[in-house]
């Protein structure tokens, strides 16, 4: 276990380390004081200030019977103590297990104990169906970084490189950060294992040393760089470079040393290990021109599933000779693979407004209010959210818009209330909310109506 999981220190050092400070964790747990204990302390203690406050005001009568009820807590804490520490005694010598040093190991790394303690051979295999759950309409993309993962995982690849590379390439708004940050929740435990460098604050060639650090002599020499530092302290983690197109083209000389060695030497001459990350590049390069040709994918007579595979394929056509122009050739084929995402069809979208409803009924359900959405109002959202250069991000907005802020103006004038089932439906080609006359009804009869019909 520290030989996968802790970084940057040597054998037998760290498993001695991790050994000793989780039987010590397990040590003190087994000596903590019990509750009756601690309550006699506090009852003796108590008693103890009465009888000097009694001393201190001439009530010699108080102060004596304070004294006598705190003999008679001491003599019942001693007896407390002393059944104590005969059960520590009786006790047999605590037993360290697995899971107590993956406790210890999931304080040092950040990862979460059930993913270091479980086994990953079922959860890797039902990783796509973990992806498919949050990242709609991108089979392609989900099942080839799930293949890329198992082959790390089963040490059937390259072990000096990182678990995966791919570059992300497609029209905006199809879910392409959103698998970044579904993979780092799946494979890491928590979204925030997911390091996103934004590459539009690269564009400068000097811009490129906050990654790494500024060299020797240099302004921000003491400062780490953004990008190895946080591996250092994290190496379980996803590394997203987000639209690679937008950074000075020296990044690529930081990717191709990532890529190829595994590793990364900061400007102090640190090595840090990548081996254990997830890279990820998005790219949004070559999609300029899917706006001159959508309307031509569609010919007469085509299904639809068969017209959706031609565009896809025509998109291809037109992001991979841009991508090849972008990247260098040695950069190009160190990389796993080049996913083009798909484009969102409105049937993607509507399964996109399940995903976005269930997030706004969970946060309404921690206010206690129970809003439901029919069929119809998810219909309708799906069809005015729909654009296709734009994705989903046109239907966030959607969303946003017209049911976000109808609940928020609905709260805020008292016509939700916690403790309600609000209902959002369709009327006249808008959406409005309401609350059950019914349930309104019961929650308005005061105490003597209820008293009256109970009569």
């Amino acid at each position: 276990m520290s030989s996968r999981y802790i970084q940057g220190r040597c054998q037998p050092d760290k498993a001695i380390d991790l050994v000793d400070e989780a039987a010590s964790r397990l040590r003190v747990q087994r000596s903590v004081m019990p509750d009756n204990v601690r309550q006699l302390r506090a009852e003796v203690a108590a008693a103890q200030r009465e009888k000097d406050y009694a001393i201190a005001s001439y009530g010699f009568p108080q102060a004596a019977q304070s004294l006598f009820r705190e003999r008679q807590k001491r003599l019942a804490l001693m007896r407390a103590e002393d059944d104590w520490h005969c059960s520590n005694q009786q006790q047999e010598r605590p037993v360290l297990y697995e899971q107590d040093i993956a406790k210890v190991v999931a304080v040092w790394t950040g990862i979460p104990v059930v993913h270091i303690a479980e086994k990953e051979g079922q959860r890797l295999l039902n990783l796509e169906y973990e992806l498919h759950r949050r990242v709609v309409g991108q089979h392609e993309a989900v099942q080839a970084v799930a293949r890329a993962v198992r082959r790390s995982r089963a040490n059937v690849g390259d072990s000096r490189r990182p678990i995966g590379s791919f570059v992300f390439a497609g029209p905006t708004g199809v879910g392409k950060t959103e698998l970044a940050r579904a993979l780092a929740a799946a494979l890491f435990g928590d979204e925030a294992a997911m390091l996103k460098l934004d590459m539009s604050e690269f564009m400068e060639s000097h811009h490129i040393s906050r990654l790494i650090g500024a060299p020797p002599g240099y302004i921000g020499y003491e400062e780490a760089g953004q990008l190895t530092e946080a591996v250092r302290r994290r190496p379980y983690s996803l590394v997203l470079f987000d639209e690679i197109e937008k950074a000075h083209p020296k990044i690529f000389d930081i990717l191709l040393q990532i890529l190829e060695d595994g590793c990364l030497t900061d400007a102090r001459g640190q090595i840090v290990d990548f081996k254990h990350t997830l890279i990820i590049i998005t790219s949004n390069v070559g999609t300029e021109q899917l706006g001159r040709g959508v309307m031509a994918f569609t010919t007469k007579g085509q299904s639809s599933q068969k017209s959706s595979v031609d565009a896809h394929e025509r998109i291809r056509k037109l992001i991979l000779p841009a991508l090849k122009n972008m990247f260098r050739p040695e950069l190009f084929n160190r990389v796993d693979e080049v996913i083009v995402f798909h484009r969102l069809e409105l049937e993607h979208l509507r399964e996109i407004v399940d995903l976005m409803v269930a997030q706004v009924q969970q946060r309404l359900a921690e206010q206690s209010i129970d809003c439901r959405v029919t069929s119809a109002a998810r219909l309708m959202l799906a069809e005015l959210g729909y654009h296709p250069e734009h994705g989903a991000r046109h239907l966030r907005r959607t969303v946003q818009r017209l049911l976000e802020d109808m609940l928020a103006e609905a709260i805020l004038q008292g016509t939700i209330a916690p403790g309600d089932s609000a209902l959002v439906d369709v009327n006249d080609g808008a959406l409005f909310v309401s609350v059950p006359t019914l349930v309104r009804a019961a929650d308005s009869l005061t105490k003597g109506d209820e008293d009256q019909i109970a009569a």
